[in-house]
C-alpha cells in the first residue's frame, strides 16, 4: 500500500494587501450579498467574477423552500457568465458572506458542488481560476480550484 500526500497552498492576507482589482471584486461580491434571496438560512452569499475580457459578473445565493432547488452564489455567477460570455474564461472569483447583520469574520468556503463547477469551468478554458475568499478578520487566496478540490470528478 502507498500513501498520497495532498497539500494546499492558501495565502492569508488583510484587505489592504489586495491589489486594486482584487479589492474591486471583493466589494462587488459583498454588494451582491444584498441581493441574495435567503429567507430560510438568512445566510447571504455573494460572488464576483473577473472574466478575461475584463467584464465583472456577480451572483448571489437563491434559496427555495423545495430544498435543494436553490443555487449558491458561485454557481449563479458562473452559469450566468458562461451563458452570456461563452468564449471568455474566468480569471478570478471572489466570495463574501453576510449573516447576523455583518460580514463573516472568517472566509466562507465554497461547497462541494460549487468546487466541482469551478473546476469544470477552469478545465473548460484550460487556465487556473484564482479564488479570493473574504472574511473581515482575514482573506484567503488560492491560485487554483485544485487547491480546494484536489481529487475532482473528471472525465
Amino acid at each position: 500500500m502507498k500513501s498520497l500526500n495532498i497539500t494546499t497552498k492558501i495565502r492569508v492576507c488583510d484587505y489592504i494587501e489586495l491589489n486594486k482589482m482584487e479589492k474591486i471584486l471583493v466589494e462587488v461580491a459583498k454588494e451582491a450579498t444584498t441581493r441574495a434571496y435567503s429567507p430560510y438560512s438568512h445566510f447571504q452569499v455573494g460572488a464576483a467574477l473577473l472574466l478575461t475580457n475584463q467584464e465583472v459578473i456577480s451572483g448571489n445565493n437563491q434559496e427555495n423552500i423545495a430544498y435543494p432547488s436553490g443555487l449558491c452564489a458561485e454557481r449563479t455567477a458562473l452559469f450566468y457568465a458562461n451563458s452570456k460570455f461563452p468564449t471568455e474564461a474566468v480569471d478570478t472569483i471572489a466570495v463574501a458572506a453576510f449573516c447576523n447583520d455583518d460580514y463573516t469574520t472568517e472566509p466562507v468556503i465554497p461547497c462541494g458542488a460549487c468546487r466541482q463547477v469551478i473546476w469544470e469551468t477552469q478545465n473548460r478554458y484550460n487556465r487556473p481560476i484564482q479564488i479570493i475568499l473574504y472574511g473581515k478578520k482575514e482573506i484567503y487566496i488560492i491560485d487554483s480550484i485544485s487547491g480546494l478540490l484536489p481529487l475532482a470528478f473528471n472525465r
